[in-house]
C-alpha cells in the first residue's frame, strides 16, 4: 500500500509524505520504499517512519550506499544513540556500533529483546546487512503485543501483576553450544559487569499505549516466586510470543537495514548457515524506563549502565 502522513496518524506533520509500505505478514513486518535513508531526513519523513514502526513493529529498507556513518545518522533521527553494548566491545573506532559477526561469536540464537538487563533498554534497534551467507542466517522478529492479545483473559490479568528480573549472567550468546575456551572467554566478557533489573512482565508502550509481553531470554525469574515456578510461568508466556502467526522470518539480502521496536518485539538469529561468515552492524536508540499496567516503573537491582546509556525519560516521546 502507499501511505501518506494523513493515513498513518502523523498528526504533527503538515507536509504530506508518501512512503510505499507493504506488509510482509499480517501481524508484523513491512517493507518501506520511497525514501532514501542515505540522506538526511526531514521531520515529516521521520514522523511517517515512526508511525509505520508503531503499526508494523519491524521495517525493512533498501540500504544501498549506506555506510556506518550513514547508519548512525539514520538512527539519530529517532533519538540519542546508546554505545554499542554495556559489556561487549564496539566496532574499532565506532563506539556506537556493535558488530554482529559470526566469526566473532555473534550467533544470538535465542529469543531476546536487546539489553533488557538494564533499566532503560533501547527503544529501537537497527541491523544492517554487511556479509550474508548464501543460505540460512535469517532473523526472526516476534510481535509481543500480539502475543499479549492472544493470552486468555485470566492469564492476561495474571501476567499484568508480575515483575520479572532480567540479568546478563544468563549468556544467551552461547546458549546451546558445547563449552569451549572460546565460548568461556566470550561469556566472561559478556558478564564482566553483572546486571539485574526488575521489569513489568506486561509493558505499556509509551507512544501507542499498546500492551506487550516484556520478557525474553534475559528474564530469568519472577519476583516473589521460586526459580522453578518462574521458569514454568515464563515458558507459558514465551510460547505465545513465538507463535508462528506472531513471527516474521526475514531472509537477508545484501544492503538491507531493519529497524525494529525493541519495546514490543523479541528477535532470534537463526544459526543455520554452517561455518559461513555472516556479519551485521547494530546501532540502537536510547530508551525510556519501562512502565507496567499499574504505572510502576522498572528498577535497578544490580549494575551501573551509565556508560552505555543515560536514563532519559524524555526518550519515550522521541
Amino acid at each position: 500500500m502507499t501511505a501518506t502522513v494523513s493515513d498513518i496518524s502523523a498528526s504533527d506533520v503538515s507536509t504530506p509524505v508518501r512512503l510505499d509500505i507493504r506488509k510482509v505478514t499480517a501481524r508484523i513486518g513491512a517493507r518501506v520504499s520511497g525514501v532514501d535513508i542515505t540522506r538526511e531526513l526531514d521531520q515529516a519523513t521521520v514522523a511517517a517512519i515512526r508511525a509505520a514502526l508503531n503499526e508494523h513493529k519491524a521495517l525493512v529498507f533498501d540500504a544501498t550506499g549506506l555506510d556506518d556513518e550513514g547508519q548512525q545518522r539514520f538512527v539519530r533521527h529517532f533519538g540519542d544513540l546508546t554505545t554499542a553494548h554495556p559489556t561487549v566491545p564496539a566496532l574499532d573506532g565506532a563506539p556506537n556500533i556493535l558488530p554482529v559477526d559470526s566469526e566473532r561469536g555473534g550467533r544470538a540464537n535465542h529469543w531476546h529483546t536487546d539489553v533488557t538487563f538494564v533499566v532503560n533498554p533501547p527503544q529501537a534497534s537497527t541491523l544492517r546487512s554487511i556479509v550474508i551467507p548464501p543460505y540460512g542466517g535469517e532473523t526472526l522478529i516476534a510481535n509481543a503485543g500480539a502475543a499479549y492479545q492472544d493470552l486468555p483473559e485470566a492469564l492476561r490479568a495474571f501476567a499484568e501483576t508480575l515483575t520479572a528480573v532480567h540479568t546478563n549472567v544468563y549468556d544467551y550468546a552461547v546458549a546451546g553450544h558445547t563449552p569451549s575456551d572460546e565460548h568461556e572467554e566470550r561469556r566472561k566478557v559478556f558478564t564482566s559487569i553483572e546486571f539485574e533489573t526488575a521489569h513489568p512482565v506486561v509493558r505499556v508502550h509509551p507512544l501507542t499505549g499498546e500492551r506487550g509481553l516484556f520478557i525474553g531470554g534475559f528474564a530469568q525469574r519472577i519476583v516473589g516466586l521460586s526459580a522453578g515456578e518462574s521458569r514454568k510461568i515464563l515458558d507459558i508466556l514465551q510460547a505465545y510470543v513465538t507463535r508462528p502467526e506472531n513471527v516474521l522470518r526475514w531472509r537477508w539480502s545484501p544492503n538491507e537495514l531493519m529497524l525494529f521496536d525493541n519495546r514490543i518485539t523479541q528477535h532470534y538469529a537463526i544459526d543455520n548457515y554452517d561455518d559461513l561468515p555472516r556479519r551485521l552492524h547494530r546501532v540502537t536508540v536510547a530508551g525510556d524506563v519501562p512502565v507496567g499496567v499499574n504505572g510502576e516503573p522498572s528498577y535497578v537491582i544490580k549494575g551501573d549502565a551509565s556508560h552505555y546509556t543515560t536514563v532519559a525519560e524524555a526518550a519515550a516521546a522521541a
